[in-house]
């Protein structure tokens, strides 16, 4: 069980998930709108509700918005259910992503993109914590993703099923855009210190730079992924290269 103390992945749960919800604070008081459209929501599923003072509600979470919902967490779903849903598969896999700020910031660019699925490995990788849930703003909701043992070898595995592996890295020749998305694709990002390990590195069928022409040496794989990610957006709804 987690806890979601923001108003808007709240409410995603409660449209697409409601019935894992189990409980839901609601401050006293309080006259948003959206709190509102809650509470309704709440009653019309049978959801039980809790009315609490502030004070409570700031012992249960220093940074609430007014709720705090007591909800069961999502969970992850298998790499062929994911690969299912697509015949032009669109995946973004994830070597190693350590902090919850970037996953959650790459699960809302995912989702609003149309990503098929996201891959993380099941060791040194960020959980599905209430961060994450937070800064993916709800997109976390309706992104498919799963967990695998070894993500080199389900870069094998992934091959084998058709799909290109384009991993982001700063010493690559050639810049992101150099590359056919409109194929069945797997973009491949590493770890905020390190970037992708040598072994995933020698997985990929291409490695992609993004140029950085000021002082800074790298964007954190949150922003990177966001470039890769919408120029396969860019390929694919103009059918160009």
């Amino acid at each position: 069980m987690i806890k979601i103390v923001r108003i808007n992945p709240l409410l995603e749960i409660l449209r697409a998930s409601p019935f894992r919800v189990q409980k839901i604070f609601i401050q006293k008081g309080t006259s948003k709108i959206r709190v509102r459209e809650m509470r309704e929501r709440a009653e019309e599923l049978n959801i039980p509700l809790r009315f609490a003072d502030k004070a409570k509600l700031d012992r249960m979470h220093p940074y609430h918005q007014g709720v705090v919902g007591h909800v069961a967490d999502k969970g992850y779903v298998s790499l062929e259910s994911i690969l299912s849903a697509s015949s032009t598969p669109f995946l973004v896999l994830l070597d190693e992503v350590m902090d919850p700020q970037n996953l959650g910031a790459i699960i809302r660019t995912a989702e609003g993109a149309g990503v098929d699925g996201l891959i993380l490995p099941e060791r040194r990788s960020a959980g599905l914590t209430e961060a994450v849930w937070t800064v993916s703003a709800g997109a976390k909701e309706h992104m498919k993703m799963s967990r695998v043992k070894n993500l080199a070898r389900c870069m094998d595995d992934l091959r084998d099923r058709g799909l290109w592996l384009v991993g982001s890295e700063g010493k690559a020749s050639e810049f992101w855009y150099e590359f056919d998305y409109t194929l069945p694709v797997g973009l491949v990002m590493g770890s905020e210190e390190k970037g992708l390990r040598p072994g995933v590195q020698k997985k990929c069928d291409k490695l992609l730079s993004i140029p950085m022409l000021g002082q800074v040496a790298s964007l954190n794989v949150g922003a990177a992924a966001s470039i890769f990610i919408y120029e396969v957006v860019r390929q694919r709804k103009s059918g160009k290269k």
